[in-house]
């Protein structure tokens, strides 16, 4: 996918978290999320610029999920020694948005035909379900305008029953 369809499949995918968050009384955190999963949408393709890692490598799997929610929980335990406040908030989250952000992009690749190692270095096995190609314009578009939709439409109804 392209940046437009990353960002739509991220949304989509935060959409639920969103709402939640909302209704657990802490529409700041849904804001911060919905932000930093947009702006991580696009971290596995960075292997682009690194020469010595090939595209939908290591960067489009579940080990660097993880890898970057345990950054993002990192985070979490420098906000809480700046801001003040519980490490039992900030830390889960970080990790969660970290964790989610990525999954959203291995998400969003597995729909076109190249699909992602997603259990590597455990298996070279490459999961796709062949949806469409990557640089199909219709489906990034369709994509992100679903994920604004969806994430619109959570927000709308959790402020309504909050």
């Amino acid at each position: 996918m392209y940046r437009r369809g990353h960002w739509g499949v991220s949304l989509l995918v935060f959409a639920p978290v969103g709402f939640a968050l909302v209704l657990a009384g802490r529409p700041d955190l849904a804001v911060v999320g919905g932000a930093a999963m947009l702006w991580l949408s696009m971290l596995p393709d960075w292997d682009h610029r690194l020469p010595v890692i090939s595209h939908r490598g290591p960067t489009h799997t579940l080990a660097f999920a993880l890898l970057v929610g345990a950054v993002g929980a990192g985070a979490g335990v420098g906000l809480t020694s700046v801001l003040g406040g519980g490490r039992a908030t900030l830390v889960p989250f970080g990790f969660a948005i970290g964790t989610l952000a990525i999954l959203a992009h291995l998400l969003a690749d597995a729909l076109t035909p190249a699909g992602i190692p997603f259990f590597w270095p455990l298996s070279t096995r490459d999961f796709s379900v062949y949806l469409t190609r990557a640089d199909n314009t219709l489906a990034n578009y369709v994509l992100f305008a679903v994920g604004i939709c969806a994430t619109a439409a959570a927000g709308f109804v959790a402020l309504r029953v909050a």
